[in-house]
């Protein structure tokens, strides 16, 4: 069935390519299917970085910079423009950073690697942190608060929180799926508490409501607290200089 979608997703790609005019450089998996913790009727969320004929880019009229192609219940598929996608990695977005290590890719360049060998220099731990913590907070607020919950919710604030353990202990751009970042160092109750849930869960229906786990809870709750207080204390260490991305910009565009 992967085999069949991934064709059907290449043949989405060409169609994007032909009927918008452009060259999609990178297109990869997002989303619970990337993190590793889909469930068999989970859609797949494409998101590609495409490049336009450098003509496109010196019109007076702007086009549009993102591409929205198709959204039902299967497939959700749209992508960004090079340069916004260039100054999304001024900064530090990231969700672009997942998507440049996803570890689903359905397609790639040599364009689009020189692309992320300059757009990783602009990884900011704070940016990051804030974006994931965030994330948490939202998740925990909107749906983790009542007695009886989805146990897939759990798994969608504990992810984003491992990811600031992992920045906080390594500096650096976290895994995207959900098992690597179980790999560090834990409480071992909050450890035996997680495999638990996640074995309920896989026997469980999608949209089942279970009851709270009070030491699941309580990490996701104090880690919120922390990283908000952590992302507050931390420098801005984005990188304010745009001439590597302005000098890949140029480059990109000559190779068309």
């Amino acid at each position: 069935m992967r085999s069949e979608m991934a064709e059907r997703i290449a043949d989405k790609l060409a169609e994007i390519e032909t009927s918008e005019h452009v060259r999609i450089l990178y297109a990869v998996e997002s989303g619970s299917r990337a993190w590793g913790v889909e469930s068999p009727d989970s859609d797949y969320d494409v998101r590609f970085i495409y490049i336009r004929p450098a003509k496109d880019y010196l019109c007076v009229r702007e086009k549009r910079d993102v591409i929205e192609w198709q959204l039902d219940e299967v497939l959700d598929i749209n992508g960004w423009d090079l340069k916004k996608t260039l100054v999304r990695f001024q900064k530090g977005n990231a969700t672009l950073f997942e998507w440049a290590n996803s570890p689903i890719v359905y397609r790639t360049t040599d364009i689009w690697q020189k692309i992320y060998d300059t757009g990783k220099r602009y990884f900011s731990e704070k940016a990051a942190l804030c974006h994931y913590y965030g994330t948490a907070k939202s998740t925990f607020r909107q749906y983790l608060l009542g007695e009886e919950v989805k146990y897939k919710k759990y798994i969608y604030a504990l992810r984003p929180l491992l990811a600031c353990r992992f920045i906080e202990s390594k500096h650096g751009i976290p895994p995207v799926t959900f098992d690597e970042l179980l790999r560090q160092k834990l409480p071992e109750e909050l450890t035996e508490e997680i495999d638990k849930m996640l074995r309920i869960k896989a026997q469980s229906e999608e949209t089942a409501l279970h009851p709270q786990m009070p030491v699941i809870r309580k990490y996701i709750e104090d880690e919120i607290a922390r990283y908000e207080k952590l992302s507050k204390e931390m420098a801005d260490d984005r990188t304010p200089d745009l001439e590597g991305l302005d000098d890949i910009f140029l480059w990109s565009l000559q190779q068309m």
